[in-house]
């Protein structure tokens, strides 16, 4: 999957390949942030806001005929057009998104590509939708078919379902039997997520006041509209962050295939963040692995904060196919903990949970190299393994990780006749046998240890 990006933000143009694990890196503002939130912004999209267009012919013999069937072959065939076409809408939005002016994307371009070898549709597909009080229509592909087949259950779907309510539910089914998960169902941790964390309780209180205030209006106002315009004032990343925290109670009562199946996991990152997080009688705490305490998020330290999410993510919320998306993981971590917090990630995405981050922290980076560099097989490299505590699930096959570094390179710009300076990703190399160039930070380290050197070794005027 690679995604195209021009006018976004200070990014004049960029592209990106998604990898297992996909970083990137760069100084500020340049870019990251803005990439990672079009990017996230347009996997909830094609979840929540997008669907194939039913042609109102296919519709028409529904009605007539109680029964359809719709070739596989013609979606494949035509998967670049459905492409551009949700490109072209989600684009559209990105006003929404980022909580901006619209003026401010007026010129902005998104485009989202697949290679035909990645689309793998759904062997088999069974869906039943239905009114509060009847069944309306069914759709289902048989194993080993080549056809979707959509099946009217009532006799007058016009007085039970409007058309375009029929024509949106045909139209997610064959998205999902198409696509079939291509797309991952996205999880993000915003850089704002410490403030969320310590200020859940607030945001709950302060939506609840206005829902008290707007009942004893006179005038009567629709409160979803205007909750919605409240939170239109921030990012839609940062949106999902506050909603998620709000709603900790109802998530810590779900479980994730982590929990069931690799609760050492969860071990792990409770040796991050030394503790773990509980909920008791509706309160949300952190509970140190020492000392017979309980404290609150406001009580904690700030890396147990910045945590929380991924934390409740990881035990109630996550599924096999998901993409993880952390804008800046390092944040308040020692770098113990980075280098810790790297290799669960890297464990995650060997589970089947791909990774998208961005970062500044040289540690994060070099933590990588070391499991890209340990991923060999000879007796020298699993001795020191062993001796440095590294497990087999923690190394980082080469192949799977995309790296981009946010900076200013020569490019093209489409319609142009010569290369200019703007800022944009670069690819980083990335080398089986020393891992990622990351001169982003190298340059830096470089410049600190002239100095230093100067400053030890120098010789007087």
């Amino acid at each position: 999957m690679k995604v195209r990006l021009e006018r976004i933000g200070p990014l004049r143009q960029a592209e990106f390949e998604i990898g297992d694990m996909t970083i990137i890196c760069g100084d500020n503002n340049t870019g990251k942030t803005y990439a990672t939130y079009t990017f996230y912004g347009f996997l909830m999209f094609w979840e929540e806001g997008f669907s194939i267009n039913v042609q109102d012919e296919t519709l028409k013999s529904l009605v007539h005929d109680g029964v359809v069937h719709l070739p596989i072959g013609k979606f494949v065939g035509n998967y670049r057009k459905i492409l551009e076409r949700a490109s072209r809408r989600y684009t559209s939005s990105l006003s929404r998104v980022f909580a901006s002016p619209e003026k401010r994307f007026e010129d902005a371009k998104v485009y989202v590509a697949l290679d035909e070898e990645e689309i793998k549709p759904r062997d088999e597909y069974e869906q039943v939708f239905r009114t509060s009080k009847r069944e309306i229509v069914s759709i289902s592909k048989a194993p080993n078919t080549d056809h979707i087949e959509i099946n009217l259950l009532t006799e007058r779907p016009d007085q039970v379902i409007p058309r375009f309510v029929l024509k949106r539910a045909i139209g997610e089914a064959v998205k999902e039997i198409i696509f079939n998960r291509v797309f991952p169902r996205p999880f993000i941790a915003s850089a704002e997520r410490t403030g969320a964390a310590i200020f859940r309780k607030e945001l709950d209180f302060a939506r609840n006041r206005l829902l008290e205030q707007m009942s004893s209006m006179e005038r009567q106002l629709d409160p979803f509209k205007l909750l919605d315009k409240v939170y239109s004032d921030y990012a839609l990343p940062v949106r999902r962050n506050v909603d998620f925290t709000r709603q900790l109670e109802d998530i810590a009562k779900e479980e994730s295939f982590i929990s069931k199946q690799y609760p050492n996991l969860l071990t792990c990152f409770e040796d991050i963040i030394g503790g773990t997080y509980k909920i008791v009688r509706n309160s949300l705490y952190y509970i140190p692995q020492k000392g017979n305490v309980r404290l609150t998020m406001d009580e904690s330290s700030s890396g147990v904060r910045s945590l929380l999410d991924i934390g409740f993510y990881l035990r109630h919320v996550a599924k096999p196919g998901d993409i993880l998306m952390i804008d800046e993981p390092e944040l308040n971590l020692h770098p113990c903990n980075q280098c810790r917090l790297v290799r669960l990630f890297v464990r995650l995405m060997n589970l089947g949970i791909k990774v998208f981050m961005t970062t500044h922290s040289d540690y994060i980076i070099k933590e990588l190299n070391t499991l890209i560099m340990l991923n060999h097989d000879s007796p020298r490299l699993r001795r020191i393994m062993e001796n440095e505590g590294y497990k087999s699930g923690e190394l980082l096959s080469s192949d799977k990780v995309k790296v981009y570094i946010a900076e200013e390179a020569l490019a093209m710009l489409p319609g142009g006749k010569r290369r200019t300076r703007l800022l944009t990703l670069v690819p980083a190399d990335i080398d089986p046998e020393i891992g990622i160039e990351a001169r982003s930070f190298d340059k830096t380290i470089e410049e600190m240890n002239r100095i230093q050197e100067e400053i030890l070794f120098g010789k007087e005027e």
